[in-house]
């Protein structure tokens, strides 16, 4: 299908793609501008262009127009490296995204060929590797700006990536399951009778999670957190390499969007009531409005996670990918391949189901006693040591025993701190009336302490 076309319909394919993401981000940043300020009961953008939909294009000019800073104690050749490394790769995932069927040929000046660039037996690999790229320029950029806190969001922005990309992958195991190739198109080919959002609903929520935390965005955007890093990994930067780090951000999130729709939403197919009634819906240039508004689905999706959830907490964000994601991910995935196995056995339906839902049963079963077993250990080892404790806590404890203040341990008290005795129960004293120089004072009488208090 693919490999056929000529020299200069490849050239104009490939300006279609840039194209298509430097218009969608334009669109994106406006869009997301006018809906936040529509959640949140705001203006938004009105004064460049009509509703002010050029206000994307005015940003971009007036970053170009800012002057260009580099930092003197940088590592020049890196610090200028950097922004190129996270913008470029960001273009080439858009490649194999299908716009169309590939053997529903469409005619371009004469010539017919395939609504999409090119594809491979491997393009989800490739996808993730161009993703994977992107990576090193964010690090390179937080470590050649000579600063703390850049280095700390390229730190976080580098473990993020590992982190979320393990459990992408593992939702897109059980896809080239089901449809038996890495090749988008056959992905898209696959899903003719049902989408795999609603075939293998646990990959998809996986992957809607994991993507936003690939994407850096709201509410997984720890690695430029203003509140804790300033403004991460690119505070350092000005003017058009600034801008640039911005545009990887939304093409990345451009990207990620086009694979939801590709690996789960049936790609550039017409939704089920358009395909039943309509049988031209997924030939021509059809299934590109299909695509695109698919896609702005899964921006919004994007947006409106931005007005409505605040940033977590990095551990908890960790704690998420690593403790959740990855184990539920690898669970499914088993799950998934032992039903396709015991399928292609032929087995009937109803068999899968029940073998699957006695294991499944079975497994519940015996976590539940593991738990109720570990539960009591817990609650012994945790009398004994408060019982520990408390003989401990009935020592004195010296918080500055190590040159430092230590904060008492669970069971420990601090020794109680020396206070002044109220007015109440202080002896009153009145001054003699020799005067202060000779010292003496003698108690009040009954009657002139009457008299003070009233």
């Amino acid at each position: 299908m693919f490999g056929t076309d000529p020299l200069w319909l490849i050239a104009l394919k490939a300006v279609f793609c840039f194209a298509f993401l430097m218009v969608t981000v334009l669109v994106c940043i406006v869009f997301e501008r006018k809906v936040v300020a529509w959640m949140q009961l705001r203006i938004g953008p009105n004064r460049h262009g009509p509703w002010g939909m050029l206000q994307s294009l005015a940003d971009g000019i007036k970053l170009m127009l800012k002057e260009d800073v580099i930092v003197k104690g940088s590592d020049k050749f890196v610090y200028v490296l950097a922004p190129i490394l996270a913008a470029a790769p960001a273009f080439l995932a858009i490649a194999v995204i299908p716009f169309g069927p590939a053997d529903n040929q469409v005619s371009i000046f004469g010539t017919r060929t395939a609504l999409q660039l090119t594809d491979m037996p491997v393009a989800i690999l490739f996808i993730l590797a161009t993703a994977s790229i992107a990576a090193y320029g964010v690090v390179l950029a937080g470590w050649a700006s000579g600063s703390t806190y850049p280095l700390l969001g390229g730190v976080r922005a580098t473990a993020q990536i590992i982190s979320y990309e393990v459990a992408m992958g593992l939702s897109f195991a059980a896809v080239f399951l089901h449809s038996g190739s890495m090749s988008t198109s056959t992905i898209v080919g696959a899903q003719a009778d049902t989408w795999f959002a609603v075939v293998l609903p646990i990959s998809f929520l996986i992957y809607m999670v994991a993507m936003v935390g690939e994407a850096h965005r709201a509410p997984f955007d720890m690695p430029e957190s203003e509140g804790d890093l300033v403004a991460g990994f690119q505070t350092e930067y000005s003017s058009i390499k600034f801008a640039m780090f911005m545009l990887s951000e939304y093409i990345h999130m451009v990207t990620v969007s086009a694979l939801a729709v590709t690996l789960f939403l049936g790609g550039w197919r017409a939704p089920a009531p358009i395909s039943t009634f309509w049988e031209g819906a997924n030939e021509g240039w059809w299934p590109m409005l299909w695509f695109v508004a698919k896609l702005l689905m899964v921006l919004f999706l994007f947006v409106w996670l931005r007005g409505t959830l605040p940033r977590i907490r990095y551990d908890q964000f960790m704690k998420l990918g690593w403790k959740v994601l990855i184990p539920v991910s690898l669970v499914w995935f088993m799950l998934v391949a032992t039903v396709r196995a015991m399928r292609n056995e032929g087995h009937d339906f109803t068999q899968v189901i029940v073998w699957v839902a006695g294991a499944v049963l079975g497994v519940l079963v015996i976590s539940f006693i593991v738990d109720l077993f570990r539960d009591r250990r817990e609650k012994a080892e945790e009398s004994l040591r408060s019982a520990e404790e408390e003989e401990e806590g009935s020592k004195p404890f010296d918080p500055m025993a190590g040159g430092y203040p230590v904060p008492p341990l669970p069971g420990q008290t601090l020794p109680p701190v020396p206070r002044r005795r109220s007015r109440a129960d202080r002896e009153p004293v009145t001054v003699a009336a020799g005067g202060p120089e000779t010292g003496a004072a003698e108690p009040k009488s009954a009657a002139s302490k009457e008299s003070d208090d009233g």
